[in-house]
């Protein structure tokens, strides 16, 4: 939904900051932004665990949340990975 809007949501946006804009077209640039979906907004995307759906402890570099890279750790899923002790 981010790159479906992102063109319509940049050219709003650069009409609302555009100093030469008279006072109307700002107002319905602001409208028409405020009418485009939520989820359209690409501050709202957050990461997410591809196994369980899980948003937190989410770790980039495997796709994967903290609890579900334990578990592939623990069962040698994956490669290079091992429980730290000392």
């Amino acid at each position: 939904m981010i790159q479906k809007y992102s063109a319509k949501r940049k050219a709003l946006k650069a009409k609302i900051l555009d100093p030469k804009t008279t006072d109307d077209e700002f107002f319905a640039a602001q409208r028409e932004l405020a009418l485009l979906p939520r989820n359209s907004s690409p501050v709202r995307y957050r990461n997410r665990c591809s196994i369980t759906g899980r948003s937190r402890g989410y770790f980039g570099k495997f796709g994967v949340s903290r609890l579900t890279l334990r578990e592939f750790a623990l069962k040698g899923i994956l490669p290079g990975v091992v429980k730290a002790s000392w």
